[in-house]
């Protein structure tokens, strides 16, 4: 099932600038879509909010675990 999405002139020069000419526009669209999936994983992957630096770590875990 195809769909059609109105776009203005500006934009659809922006989608095409990321692709080739025999790409389609569904091709660029997907690669667009799977760089945004990437980074969006590497922003959350690489994140500092929430963590503690790691002597940091290792100084609760030897409280917490003493030998």
């Amino acid at each position: 099932m195809t769909s059609t999405i109105q776009l203005s002139k500006e934009t659809k020069d922006i989608i095409a600038s990321f692709g080739s000419k025999k790409d389609t526009y569904e091709d660029i669209i997907k690669k667009i879509y799977s760089l945004a999936v990437k980074e969006q994983l590497r922003e959350f992957l690489m994140s500092s909010k929430n963590s503690i630096p790691i002597e940091e770590a290792i100084r609760r875990a030897k409280k917490e675990w003493p030998k």
